[in-house]
């Protein structure tokens, strides 16, 4: 899914645009690391996150007692389709008790790709600088 993200950003020919939880963004990045099989995914990573798509929002880092407010649920639209719920769209999501509704209506995509412009509009432009 990265990849893909990562080519279809490249190709310019399609709005992609979002808003990630930007503590988790740096855990994935200290978590890949510059060596091993992970590593393969932090340059799409970068390129993804360094196109300036996509707003940060921060979050408390995940520990025993915390809050927890870090964002979970997740939003796509693609054309007039929309994929809702906690599924991450990526081998571990199929690992996980994940849930997901894919829900075909051209409204309901319109409405919630707005929706994400407005939750991109509240946070700064993502970074994997620390």
């Amino acid at each position: 899914m990265l990849a893909t993200l990562a080519q279809v950003i490249a190709d310019g020919k399609v709005d992609v645009s979002g808003a990630v939880d930007q503590t988790q963004i740096e855990e994935v990045r200290d978590q890949w690391g510059p060596t091993g099989v992970s590593s393969l995914k932090l340059p799409l990573l970068r390129q993804v996150i360094g196109s300036g798509r996509f707003a940060g929002k921060r979050s408390t880092a995940w520990a025993p007692g915390t809050v927890h407010d870090y964002m979970h649920a997740k939003v796509t639209v693609a054309d007039d389709v929309v994929f809702v719920g906690s599924f991450n769209l990526s081998h571990s999501g199929e690992q996980n008790a994940e849930n997901v509704l894919e829900i075909h209506d051209p409204a309901l995509a319109d409405r919630l790709a707005g929706f994400v412009d407005s939750v991109r509009a509240r946070y700064p432009q993502a970074s994997l600088e620390s």
